[in-house]
């Protein structure tokens, strides 16, 4: 993969971004985060998008547009379906790593 130079964070847990804000702050000051709340906020940021990112995390459990719903659509828009997702859940349940590895999630 190609050197990770911005991230979008899509959470709607505001505690959460914080805290990868923090932990990405400590690994380097050079990446540029941008979060959005949920996957319809998130695709109206990318739409908007000058640059896509070059990785993108999405939370499993959200309002409005959950994880599975906004991966789905990522991975169907043909200028965002290279981009590298990482989905995160608190979820243990096999049905959703399976449905997120199917996809198009990283492994």
């Amino acid at each position: 993969m190609e050197s990770i130079r911005s991230i979008l964070l899509v959470d709607d847990d505001q505690d959460d971004q914080f805290v990868f804000a923090e932990c990405l702050s400590g690994i380097s000051k050079e990446i540029i985060l941008q979060t959005a709340n949920d996957g319809i906020d998130a695709l109206e940021k990318l739409k908007a998008a000058e640059h896509k990112p070059d990785l993108i995390f999405i939370d499993l459990n959200m309002p409005r547009m959950n994880g599975k719903a906004l991966l789905r659509e990522l991975k169907s828009t043909a200028t965002l379906s290279q981009v590298p997702v990482i989905v995160y859940s608190t979820s243990s349940s096999p049905e959703d790593l399976r449905d997120t590895k199917s996809l198009g999630a990283q492994q």
